[in-house]
């Protein structure tokens, strides 16, 4: 059933007067500041909340005396939990409402970030980053879901894109102010690192509140839209999620072959990428010879990059209408990246290529992303996009652990880049063969929804 405004009707999409195509661009307007900055913030402290341990472990590892094999195991921990409790969260958002059940994850994560402070022994190190995951889990598919109830289907990429900047960039504020939080070690009887997890565990509690006092459920609740922007917008998404091939029948849904093989996608992105991103400020840091401020900010010129490049091939690939091979080309960059740092030990060479790779992990995300809605619709996205983040999750499980094993094991990190090097290949290979089944159902068009 439709929620309007009193006295308005939707405005049906494809047949945009001049009045209409006034009050659309208004409503998408208006919508963008609102809303993707508060998400972009949100993420931005997320990413930085899991994976500020990547530089508290210069310090940390030491003090607590935590082998490779422990601190990749602690690092994984977070996406098991994470990974268990997603499709029930998402589902959880819809029955409370992403106002409520938002607020909720951000305030409970942002306490359990601080907690890492008190980490003194490797079990309270595994507990602490496990109720981590279990706190943050729905954050991100609980936010795709929600944009995708605001933006129609050719904005997508775009509108995705530039709340997930802050990923790349959440990494390029890490890396700005690690060195001086680090160096705080010893003030008032802290750890650098304690200091770490304090200073960046509080905006999500700020975060937490703001969310609960101003985030609209549905454009029907949106103070801010006039009543014919609100009419326009939920007119363009009941209308999209009417023409996709699952609506309402969740269980079918999660039988689409083709959310297993999205999901396996995520799985190879995300192993490969914190495999890296776990150990980045120590490796980056022995390649270079620099200081961990100088690390840091590196990582955060690197970042920068990807943030840019993620912006861009969004905006490609959102005004050409193609999502898949603007996914597949940088899956293919990181897998040569990878083969690169695994094979060579000379410093000019191998930190440019692990730039790549992070480079052309941040443009792969908005085309991906913008995938799932081209044959997940209504509530079936909720569920679906939450199980496919879920198996990819595992992945974020597997990287930095097997990473940690091999270290051990070899003393080196290079064999570890050449066994996740496979991965980005496989998502390449899947991408291309899910473009080539759009193709065959679709032959005048290479994706339905477009």
């Amino acid at each position: 059933m439709s929620t309007t405004k009193p006295g308005l009707t939707a405005h049906q999409p494809g047949t945009l007067h001049t009045s209409d195509s006034k009050i659309a661009r208004s409503a998408v307007r208006k919508a963008s500041w609102r809303l993707l900055p508060l998400f972009a913030l949100g993420y931005g402290t997320a990413f930085m909340d899991r994976a500020n341990i990547s530089f508290a472990a210069l310090q940390m590892n030491r003090d607590l005396h935590f082998s490779a094999t422990i601190y990749g195991l602690g690092a994984g921990l977070f996406f098991i939990s994470y990974a268990a409790c997603e499709v029930p969260s998402n589902l959880l958002l819809c029955r409370f409402g992403p106002r409520r059940w938002l607020s909720r994850i951000l305030l409970t994560w942002g306490l359990l970030a601080i907690a890492m402070m008190f980490v003194r022994t490797a079990p309270q190190f595994y507990v602490i980053r496990f109720l981590l995951g279990m706190a943050e889990a729905g954050f991100f598919p609980g936010t795709i879901y929600y944009l995708t109830q605001w933006f129609p289907p050719h904005m997508r990429a775009r509108a995705i894109s530039r709340f997930y900047i802050s990923f790349p960039l959440s990494s390029a504020f890490m890396g700005a102010i690690a060195g001086a939080l680090l160096n705080l070690n010893g003030r008032f009887g802290l750890a650098g690192w304690q200091w770490l997890f304090l200073v960046e565990g509080l905006p999500a509690l700020i975060l937490g509140v703001v969310f609960l006092l101003h985030l609209p459920d549905t454009p029907a609740h949106a103070k801010w839209l006039t009543p014919d922007e609100s009419a326009w917008l939920i007119g363009q998404i009941e209308s999209d999620a009417a023409c996709g091939e699952h609506t309402h029948d969740i269980g079918r849904a999660l039988l689409d072959r083709r959310v297993w093989l999205v999901a396996i996608v995520f799985f190879c992105m995300l192993s490969c990428f914190y495999a890296f991103v776990f150990s980045a400020p120590t490796i980056l840091l022995n390649l270079t010879g620099f200081s961990i401020t100088g690390t840091g900010y590196l990582i955060s010129a690197i970042s920068v990059a990807s943030a840019l490049a993620m912006l861009v091939i969004a905006h490609r690939s959102d005004r050409t209408g193609e999502r898949y091979w603007h996914a597949a080309i940088p899956y293919l960059i990181i897998a040569l990246a990878f083969i690169i740092a695994g094979t060579c030990i000379l410093p000019w060479l191998a930190v440019p290529a692990l730039a790549a790779a992070l480079i052309a992990n941040g443009a792969l995300q908005g085309p991906q992303l913008a995938i799932p809605p081209l044959f997940l619709k209504g509530k079936t996205m909720a569920a679906g996009i939450a199980a496919m983040n879920t198996i990819g999750m595992f992945g974020g499980f597997v990287g930095p652990y097997l990473m940690g094993r091999i270290k051990d094991a070899t003393g080196s990190y290079q064999p570890g880049f050449l066994l996740f090097a496979v991965p980005p290949l496989v998502a390449f290979t899947i991408l291309l063969h899910m473009r080539r089944s759009a193709r065959k159902r679709n032959p005048a068009g290479e994706e339905p929804a477009l």
